[in-house]
């Protein structure tokens, strides 16, 4: 079934280029006047495929942008202490400007405790829990990518949030809680549902703004949408081989005001923003 011309399915890879472009002249410009260039480090621990190819393209983000990109790859063995001792080893090194641990991490080494050792200036993930509290009281901070994203795409959309009621499906320390504090500092007003939410599907029906990120294939029903809301898809499982979202993208045209696709949507503007980020912390370190 075609698309409506009432819904717009917003083309993530489309304002992620757009994003990428203009950092890369911002980076051209600090070249031309003989600075360094930004640099990402990421660290993976292990060989899981998945991770080794999120690494990849990352890389290539970096390079398409003129971010230089630093890979420290550990065997699964690495203890805790030992991983430790490479974040103090970035922690301290000048040309680093973003830090970047790669998730998940074998059994035994703490993502918490992990994310506390990075510097909080190169926290690029916003992960660590200085920045979670800056986050919390509203002051400067790095943010967690892919909220972050999801904001760009409010905004480049033009979607109004000062009133707006807002549902946030899911509550994680990466995604749901992060992006209810950017909407409550955007002055919307939100409900955060999880799954003890009692009658999910009404709640959702008050969204101007719905953000589905739980993991659960095709949760939000075309019924569940209010006409004219902005409907964010976070959440990708695995059905069958094929991967499928959070939203009933299909169910939802011709009442949502746009939507993101599982694919192409959220996901290249997480990796943007993790530029950002680094783009960001750079600038702070040259000052």
């Amino acid at each position: 079934m075609p698309p409506s011309p009432q819904t717009v399915v917003v083309d993530g890879l489309g304002l992620a280029q757009e994003m990428r472009k203009e950092m890369s002249e911002v980076i051209g410009r600090h070249l031309s006047q003989d600075r360094r260039a930004p640099c990402l480090a990421v660290v993976l621990v292990g060989d899981d495929p998945a991770s080794a190819s999120y690494i990849k393209g990352k890389r290539r983000a970096c390079k398409r942008i003129g971010m230089e990109s630093v890979e420290r790859k550990l065997p699964k063995e690495t203890t805790e202490a030992e991983l430790l001792e490479v974040l103090d080893e970035l922690n301290s090194d000048d040309t680093v400007d973003g830090i970047l641990v790669q998730l998940p991490l074998p059994g035994g080494i703490s993502a918490n405790t992990i994310a506390t050792a990075i510097d909080p200036a190169k926290d690029v993930d916003g992960l660590n829990p200085v920045n979670v509290g800056r986050l919390v009281l509203g002051e400067p901070c790095h943010v967690p990518c892919t909220p972050a994203g999801i904001m760009e795409i409010l905004e480049r959309f033009e979607t109004p949030l000062e009133g707006a009621q807002a549902v946030v499906i899911g509550r994680s320390a990466i995604v749901g809680k992060p992006i209810s504090l950017l909407l409550q500092q955007a002055n919307a007003t939100v409900t955060m549902c999880h799954s003890r939410t009692r009658d999910l599907a009404d709640v959702c029906r008050t969204a101007d703004v719905l953000i589905a990120a739980v993991g659960v294939p095709k949760l939000v029903k075309g019924d569940w949408v209010k006409p004219g809301a902005s409907v964010i898809d976070v959440g990708v499982s695995s059905v069958d081989g094929e991967l499928v979202g959070d939203v009933d993208t299909e169910g939802v045209q011709g009442r949502a005001k746009i939507v993101t696709p599982h694919r192409r949507g959220v996901g290249p503007m997480t990796i943007t923003l993790l530029l950002a980020n680094t783009l960001s912390a750079y600038e702070a370190n040259l000052a």
